[in-house]
């Protein structure tokens, strides 16, 4: 199967010093005025520009579900983190010590309550940020 000339690109790039590629882009914006500042500052525009409401509506879809404390259930609690993350015992309980931690982050509205649910269950005391 022969390589398409993107591919050929590509291998080629890879084997380009750092201070080549610097001078490449240097060439590519000189020559055709294409930035890579462009997209960022595209990208940047509307969230500067869109205020509080757009920074709210990026809050709303990302949670952190953080244990604040273990309760008396502490065996329990390390069990549905370790279910929950997926961490080793050792690492289960070196996060359920130090409380307050998150347990995840990033994650869904729906999950987020869904663990929640689960760590107050088993009598931990947990925030969604």
């Amino acid at each position: 199967m022969a390589a398409s000339a993107v591919d050929k690109v590509f291998d080629e790039l890879g084997k380009m010093s750092v201070l080549d590629l610097v001078e490449l882009k240097k060439k590519i914006e000189d020559e055709w005025g294409i930035t890579a500042a462009a997209p960022i500052a595209v990208a940047a525009g509307p969230a500067a520009g869109g205020g509080d409401g757009a920074a709210a509506e990026e809050e709303k879809t990302a949670f952190d579900v953080v244990l604040t404390a273990a309760g008396g259930q502490k065996i329990q609690v390390i069990k549905i983190v370790r279910t929950i993350t997926g961490l080793g015992l050792k690492e289960a309980k070196d996060l359920v010590d130090s409380a307050p931690k998150p347990v995840k982050e990033g994650v869904a509205q729906d999950e987020a309550d869904s663990i929640k649910a689960q760590l107050e269950e088993a009598g931990a005391t947990v925030e969604i940020k």
